[in-house]
């Protein structure tokens, strides 16, 4: 999505992309310090929100679930994806037959791995990638495509031509961290991390202590995965911008790896199109592996809000992620193999993260200003990124409503 945009606007746009991966973290802490001082899975906080409930569920579960529709969509793109780049490295085999491959694969995965399999296997597959798409763009400075301070310049005009709207929106709906991943974080922190080590709340000066000293690790963990992940977003970014929209040419539909594979080989020669194949089949197949472990878990989570299994019954939650860890994969091939359209499927989970967003801003201002424990409050400082996170999250989340109605 990030390489699409650059291709369809240029250089403009990169605004939108900085903008989008540093507004949020803020957000995101919110989540995981109202799990470190309350315990709660994010399915059980968002159920306390304020206002009506159906079914025994509150408003917000239901217009989570409600926007997860749409967002399903953009998994079936992704397996595609992994499909299209899987058939360019074998094309003996079929694209649809790379496509069952790679959600039965995953299924297996996550339905038994847990929490440290998924960490590894996540970073060991994105970290060569990520090195190589940095030296592609250093690569780039000894081609045509070569990239100006002018061009630079233009990316911080903040301006934005109305055509490409749509993909700004749900490029700032992904990139960074999504509406989606804030809403997944908590489980993390409560898995195997913050949370867990920081213990359930007591009335003590020792948990308070070690609330704070684990808050204080997020708060330098999230800080410098901002850092990495703005630069190589960045990168991705001024990739399709240089060299795609150089060409005139937009990823999409089947050919879409093809296209996407010419920021590294215009870049990096011809030889390089191995090394991206290897990339795009590690960069789609983490995002889905990563997806599938989440998905299990939030809606195992939001399932139990309407009464048909107990989230904190350690026996039934394993057995309805498990379950539901075959369900997501193979119903998003499926539907992957179904639309045959990964660019437009992945915009369109895009525009509904950013929309989902308005629930993550209230939520996230319920969390801080109603629920927080005084011991744990921030500074003012904090507040006033804090709020900027707020207003800039609202706006872009109103502009997809209006995309969408």
């Amino acid at each position: 999505m990030t390489t699409t945009l650059g291709a369809q606007a240029g250089f403009v746009a990169l605004w939108v992309i900085i903008i989008s991966c540093l507004v949020k973290v803020c957000v995101q802490l919110e989540f995981g310090k109202h799990a470190i001082s309350s315990g709660e899975s994010t399915m059980t906080a968002l159920n306390g929100l304020r206002g009506p409930k159906v079914a025994g569920a509150s408003w917000s579960i239901w217009m989570w679930l409600l926007v997860q529709l749409v967002i399903f969509v953009q998994y079936g793109g992704i397996v595609t994806g992994v499909g299209q780049a899987l058939n360019i490295a074998v094309p003996a085999v079929p694209v649809w037959a790379w496509s069952c491959i790679a959600g039965l694969s995953t299924a297996i995965l996550v339905s038994y791995g847990g929490y440290r399999l998924i960490q590894n296997v996540s970073i060991a597959l994105m970290g060569v990638f990520t090195l190589f798409t940095l030296l592609c763009v250093g690569f780039l400075q000894g081609t045509e495509f070569a990239i100006s301070t002018e061009r630079i310049a233009e990316g911080f005009r903040f301006q934005l031509p109305p055509a490409v709207l749509g993909a700004a929106i749900a490029a700032f709906g992904l990139t960074g961290v999504g509406a989606s991943e804030i809403i997944a974080y908590p489980y993390w922190c409560l898995e195997k991390g913050y949370a867990g080590y920081t213990g359930p709340r007591e009335l003590s000066g020792e948990w308070t202590s070690r609330a704070r000293g684990w808050i204080r690790v997020m708060y330098w963990d999230a800080l410098m995965s901002m850092v990495v992940y703005t630069v190589v977003t960045c990168a991705f970014f001024v990739l399709g911008a240089a060299v795609l929209h150089g060409r005139g040419e937009i990823p999409e539909g089947p050919d879409m790896i093809r296209t996407l594979s010419k920021i590294y080989t215009e870049s990096a020669g011809t030889g390089a199109m191995a090394i991206y194949i290897a990339g795009a089949i590690i960069v789609l197949f983490s995002t889905l592996f990563a997806g599938s472990a989440a998905w299990t878990r939030m809606f195992s989570d939001a399932f139990s809000q309407v009464g048909l299994l107990d989230y904190s019954d350690d026996t039934q939650r394993q057995r309805w992620i498990r379950g539901l860890a075959w369900f997501f994969p193979l119903a998003w091939t499926v539907l992957g193999l179904t639309m045959e359209a990964p660019v437009a499927m992945v915009t369109a989970g895009g525009i509904a993260n950013a929309g989902l967003l308005l629930l993550v801003v209230f939520a996230a201002y319920t969390f801080r200003y109603h629920r927080l424990p005084p011991e744990l409050r921030p500074g003012r400082a904090y507040d006033v990124l804090l709020w900027a996170s707020f207003v800039a999250i609202a706006f872009v989340g109103v502009l997809a409503v209006v995309k969408v109605l």
